[in-house]
């Protein structure tokens, strides 16, 4: 089998390489922490003309038509770079009103891909202690909806958003119009960086074609796992680099600490760790792409994403020493990063649990029940 990518996967995972490095070199992120904006509107306007911003979106709707592995090379690449675009929430929503959806959705879907509108989504209810906060109640021709969406990626600048919502029992996925006067806002910023609005809603009526049918939650939420976990590769990718570059150089009792034992085997500790994951996550992105069943991969891509996370960041900070903790050296900002999207992800507790509830309520893992099946059809 060939396991290399193809030359347009190449080209594009140089091309956005090359777009994010340049853009968001040290001293652009320095001057970034002091802006305040909750976008980096520059950066998103290059994406949108270079294409990256709808490559998930079907051609048929005006995007690259292209599948989780292209834009997981794209998402690696914005990772590393810490770059403060919408990009994976922007598309994915709009692939899921363009699978799910109604004609009524396909004005959102076009007006997507050619950037003249910014989508966003949350499945944060969906891993919250507290559940999904939205509920709705049918009506005549529609839906009341009444609750909360808490920490909505970019939910003052987004023109709309598919959210959780609880209909008898069940989570179901919402297109809210984000302009709607019963939508009352609250914004913040998350400790990354990224801008985030809590929605307060009560008696919002929306009617039936907004609310997509219950195949459409797990549906994004696979792909919502493969996004985060293949920035938090990139993210890792870039710690590790940084780290072993810095203890290549410290000197201490005139040796360089990276060839003191103990920092060899910790560095040594987060290669096996991003490798996992990389492995983990190749494997979530074929199976989506090949259209195969993959809960258990994405439960287990995203415990190891959220281990990943903890072990690099913190031995990354651990042999920086105090220059780690320094807000005037970059490398907090990955440690930040790496917490943001281990949290976003659900943590690693919860999705261990989860795993292992699959693997109790399931007794066929393996790729030789994928040959059975296609046997079968």
């Amino acid at each position: 089998m060939d396991f290399e990518l193809s030359e347009d996967q190449r080209a594009i995972a140089q091309m956005a390489d090359g777009l994010f490095v340049d853009h968001c070199h040290d001293d652009f992120m320095r001057q970034w922490d002091t802006v305040g904006e909750p976008m980096m509107t520059s950066l998103w306007a290059l994406c949108i003309e270079t294409g990256l911003h709808a490559l998930a979106i079907p051609e048929t709707h005006g995007g690259s038509g292209l599948g989780m592995t292209e834009l997981m090379l794209v998402l690696q690449a914005q990772g590393k770079a810490l770059a403060q675009v919408p990009l994976w929430r922007h598309q994915l929503a709009a692939a899921t009103l363009a699978r799910f959806g109604t004609d009524d959705c396909a004005q959102w879907v076009a007006k997507a891909a050619s950037g003249e509108v910014l989508l966003s989504l949350s499945m944060d209810g969906l891993n919250s202690a507290l559940g999904i906060e939205l509920q709705g109640q049918a009506i005549d021709g529609g839906w009341s909806v009444n609750g909360r969406v808490a920490a909505l990626s970019l939910g003052d600048q987004a023109q709309a958003a598919l959210v959780p919502v609880q209909v008898a029992d069940q989570p179901r996925l919402l297109l809210l119009d984000l302009s709607a006067p019963q939508i009352q806002r609250v914004s913040a910023v998350l400790t990354h960086g990224e801008a985030v609005t809590d929605l307060h809603i009560q008696h919002l009526t929306v009617n039936a074609a907004a609310l997509l049918p219950a195949e459409a939650v797990a549906w994004l939420e696979l792909r919502s796992v493969a996004a985060l976990a293949a920035l938090q590769l990139g993210v890792s990718e870039e710690q590790i680099r940084r780290t072993v570059a810095y203890v290549s150089e410290r000197q201490q009792f005139e040796r360089s600490i990276g060839s003191f034992q103990a920092v060899q085997m910790s560095m040594a500790d987060t290669h096996i760790a991003v490798e996992a994951l990389r492995t983990a996550l190749w494997q979530l992105a074929y199976r989506i792409d090949a259209g195969l069943p993959a809960p258990s991969e994405a439960l287990a891509t995203a415990w190891l994403a959220c281990e990943a996370g903890h072990r690099i960041g913190h031995i990354a900070q651990h042999v920086h020493g105090g220059i780690g903790v320094d807000l005037t050296y970059p490398i907090h900002r990955f440690l930040y990063w790496s917490r943001g999207l281990a949290l976003a992800l659900g943590g690693s507790a919860a999705n261990l649990e989860r795993l292992g509830d699959w693997l109790n309520d399931n007794d066929k893992l393996g790729w030789k029940y994928d040959l059975e099946e296609h046997q079968a059809l």
